[in-house]
């Protein structure tokens, strides 16, 4: 493993309530990197979708991770860099095959998992799309099962070891856990959680981790 000065540390570039944002936090957590975090620059503050930010990123997309001169975009890639560059506890394996599998989680986790949990039900809640603001009850009903498959899916997949992948925290959990996290703390939500008992201790072994309750605090 190569090794950069972590004096400096990292900035990453997105707001704290976004679980992406969250799952780099957790990585930094976890290794022990220092890092700031927050929608400016060197003190600049950078709009959303501005042609600054899209200078950075053309998908208007966040976080983004700032280290020394390097500037990079998705949030795996960003994990899998800071667990290179970085000292600390490692967060994927050694092994070719089962970082390969940590890697193939963490895809799944980025755009099946989070569209199904996060753009299509959890954004609902937050930011209701119905008349007069309300939650579309009808909209929710229909998005329910595919949230409850993922679900599913994350159950079977604990019933063979205490963390998604490995037998230790890895990228994949760091972006599993904020969404998790909201999804637990929505009242609505708790009859499908109710239905995966290894996905509930599993998520609770995540928040009481230094790194969840540090990250976890601002919810």
């Amino acid at each position: 493993m190569s090794t950069l000065s972590q004096e400096k540390g990292v900035h990453i570039l997105g707001p704290q309530f976004s679980t992406f944002v969250r799952s780099v936090q957790l990585c930094c957590e976890e290794k022990s990197i220092p890092y700031t975090l927050g929608m400016s620059i060197n003190g600049n503050a950078i709009d959303l979708h501005s042609s600054e930010h899209l200078r950075i990123n053309p998908f208007g997309k966040v976080p983004i991770l700032l280290h020394g001169e390097h500037q990079l975009c998705e949030t795996a890639s960003i994990c899998r860099y800071l667990d290179e560059a970085f000292e600390g506890d490692q967060l994927q394996p050694e092994a070719a095959w089962e970082r390969a599998l940590v890697d193939q989680f963490s895809a799944w986790l980025s755009i099946y998992v989070d569209e199904a949990i996060v753009r299509r039900y959890l954004l609902e809640f937050y930011f209701p799309k119905g008349e007069n603001g309300t939650v579309r009850k009808d909209y929710i009903r229909a998005v329910e099962p595919e949230v409850a498959r993922m679900l599913s899916l994350l159950e079977l997949q604990l019933t063979k070891q205490p963390y998604l992948v490995t037998e230790s925290f890895s990228v994949a959990d760091a972006l599993a856990a904020p969404m998790l996290d909201y999804l637990s703390k929505l009242p609505p939500a708790a009859p499908l959680l109710q239905k995966t008992p290894h996905l509930s201790a599993y998520l609770k072994r995540i928040q009481d981790r230094p790194s969840a309750r540090n990250v976890f605090v601002a919810a």
